[in-house]
Parts: structure tokens; C-alpha cells; sequence
């Protein structure tokens, strides 16, 4: 949970959001973690009120193991091109395109 915290944590720092200027989060997790929801972390940290899902990535071979992946939907008076991609440790090698 500590790692899915430092991910919500940075996008939010990154692209310089609040929780109010989230709609709704979506978490999903390789099939190997499975201590806690993703979502937890992210209420502990404030998102009381946004919706939160939580689902599993299909279990693909060679897939990167131990990995939590989130997408959310933001309102922001921003491009799109301006929104920081956050991947952190290993996962940059996911989207090295726009890992930042």
C-alpha cells in the first residue's frame, strides 16, 4: 500500500492537482498483489469523497510483476499534453514513449 500511496501522491504533485479536481480513479493490480485493495491507499490520503475502482490486469507471462497502475479522470483548464505521465521504479519500461 505504502508504493500505491507514493503513485497517487506523485501524479497529484505532478500535474499539480487537488481531489477536488478528481471525478473518479481507476486502480488495477497484477494478479500476484493481493494484500489490499489499491483504492485504500488513496482514501487514507484523502480521497473520501471521489469514486474509486479497483480491478486485475489480465495475467499475461511476461508481464512486469507487482504492478499497481491507476487512471484517473481529472477536470483541469490544462491540454492535454500538459498531464505528467507518472511510472515509477520499473514501470517507466511499460511506456518508455511517455514515461516522464
Amino acid at each position: 500500500m505504502e508504493a500505491t500511496a507514493e503513485l497517487v501522491s506523485e501524479v497529484m504533485r505532478r500535474n499539480q492537482l487537488v481531489t477536488d479536481d478528481v471525478i473518479s480513479v481507476l486502480f488495477t493490480a497484477t494478479p500476484d498483489l493481493t494484500s489490499e485493495f489499491p483504492a485504500l491507499a488513496a482514501r487514507k490520503l484523502g480521497f473520501a469523497d471521489v469514486p474509486l475502482m479497483c480491478a486485475s490486469e489480465i495475467d499475461v507471462p511476461h508481464a512486469l510483476p507487482r504492478v499497481v497502475r491507476l487512471m484517473a479522470h481529472v477536470e483541469i483548464d490544462r491540454p492535454r499534453s500538459d498531464v505528467q505521465h507518472v511510472y515509477l521504479r520499473g514501470a517507466q519500461a511499460l511506456r518508455l514513449d511517455i514515461a516522464q
